[in-house]
């Protein structure tokens, strides 16, 4: 009978978390849209956008391992419910400030770096909790339904964010933001984080006890046993260095050099999740891929190109109408890349790593993904200043390329899928009857 009600909440789990990520994801995504075509309609400068990527990132990334620590450590719900009432103070004073001396390019910078740092908390604590939220044989579908949720809301939103940008003002925006956390808030505080958690009878008294520090040292000392976590963050450092190039000069090129309308953009932007939708549905209906080191390989490879054919249109000058349908195509195929090298290797990694080392191996892996961002995001929004945008792009895409196939060679594929080798080498010969 207990198994049977566990299995109901683990339902209610799997739909009120996809409401509740719906809710918010369109809330920020409609947020973070207008701020971006605000600082780029204003300031018309790549370098000023590059800031505001920079306010993102670089807290992301320094406040990861602490914000693991404090996942294991305390209750990850607590950690949610915290990071959206900070949230809710924040934008209301925002939206104090938008009325009384209007909100400015310091504020916003602010505002996204308090945003970063909730983010990060609460996006590894709900990380962290998917075995707990729901049974085994439901991870995969969870996560399905979390990426396409999230996928979903990416496509509505920038159109939402441009038709609204055109329409209303940014306090406005700020209000439906508001609207989104507190909806997020009421809905997961209902969610029981550790409904299906292992009991972690290992700890002794002194690691519970133990300094933060001798903590994050014990993931990293987890992380060198785990190959596949070592090859994915060896890739990722190098491979976000050279696509930081695309998240800055994709949104500089559409909007400063070839005049994109923010209705137009917005809808460019929403290819880019429908990619993402369309994998994601892919991946939810059919079994779990096999070698998804290899698989990710393949899907950086088609990142690569299509950073390089993302500056064709600009050589030639061809009509608005053939921009905008090229752009969208882009978009998509970018987006159904990127779920299909993330979704399979975040499933892996969800059953592969102990529960108790979560969220500190989930927040190490990020920050050794993101490291070089800060530094990339700077140089890039300073070469697009400074440099024509052609070649920025192109050197970056034949960087990207080079570096895959460099960092993912046969060697580094053998050691973490050395079964696909053995299968090469002995292949099963079928005798039909």
């Amino acid at each position: 009978m207990e198994a049977h009600l566990k299995l109901r909440k683990a339902t209610q789990h799997i739909w009120t978390f996809t409401i509740s990520k719906f809710i918010s994801s369109v809330g920020v995504q409609v947020y973070t849209f207008a701020v971006s075509y605000y600082i780029l309609h204003l300031t018309g400068s790549a370098s000023y956008f590059a800031i505001n990527i920079l306010c993102n990132v670089l807290p992301r990334t320094l406040a990861s391992p602490i914000a693991g620590y404090f996942v294991d450590k305390y209750p990850r719900k607590r950690i949610v419910i915290i990071s959206h009432i900070i949230n809710i103070f924040i934008l209301f004073f925002m939206i104090i400030l938008s009325k009384l001396v209007g909100l400015t390019l310091p504020i916003f910078y602010i505002a996204t770096i308090l945003f970063t740092l909730t983010s990060t908390f609460a996006g590894l604590a709900f990380t962290s909790s998917i075995s707990g939220l729901v049974d085994a044989k439901r991870i995969q579908k969870a996560m399905s339904l979390n990426q396409m949720v999230i996928s979903i809301s990416s496509i509505a939103s920038p159109a939402i964010g441009g038709l609204t940008f055109a329409l209303v003002n940014m306090p406005v925006l700020l209000t439906i933001y508001l609207s989104a956390v507190i909806l997020a808030l009421i809905l997961e505080s209902t969610m029981n984080f550790t409904l299906f958690s292992a009991k972690q009878t290992s700890k002794t008294p002194k690691s519970q006890n133990s300094t933060m520090w001798l903590n994050i040292k014990e993931g990293l000392v987890y992380i060198k046993g785990k190959p596949l976590i070592i090859s994915i963050i060896s890739i990722a450092l190098f491979i976000n260095f050279f696509a930081g190039a695309f998240q800055v000069g994709s949104s500089f090129t559409l909007i400063n050099k070839l005049k994109m309308s923010s209705q137009h953009f917005g809808m460019i932007e929403s290819a880019l999740a429908a990619g993402m939708l369309i994998v994601s549905i892919y991946l939810s209906i059919r079994k779990e891929l096999k070698y998804p080191l290899m698989k990710a390989k393949y899907g950086i490879i088609l990142i690569g190109l299509l950073i390089c054919i993302f500056t064709l249109p600009t050589f030639f000058r061809p009509s608005y109408t053939f921009v905008f349908s090229f752009y969208i195509t882009i978009m998509l195929v970018y987006g159904a890349a990127l779920t299909f090298i993330n979704t399979p290797i975040l499933v892996m990694l969800q059953k592969e790593i102990s529960d108790e080392f979560k969220g500190r191996v989930f927040s190490l892996l990020e920050t050794g993904a993101q490291a070089l961002v800060p530094l990339s995001t700077i140089l890039f929004g300073i070469l697009y200043d400074l440099i024509p945008f052609q070649i920025v792009m192109l050197s970056a895409g034949f960087s990207l390329l080079i570096a895959v196939l460099y960092l993912a060679r046969t060697s580094v594929i053998q050691s973490v899928h050395p079964e696909l080798f053995e299968k090469k080498k002995n292949p099963v010969i079928r005798v039909s009857d």
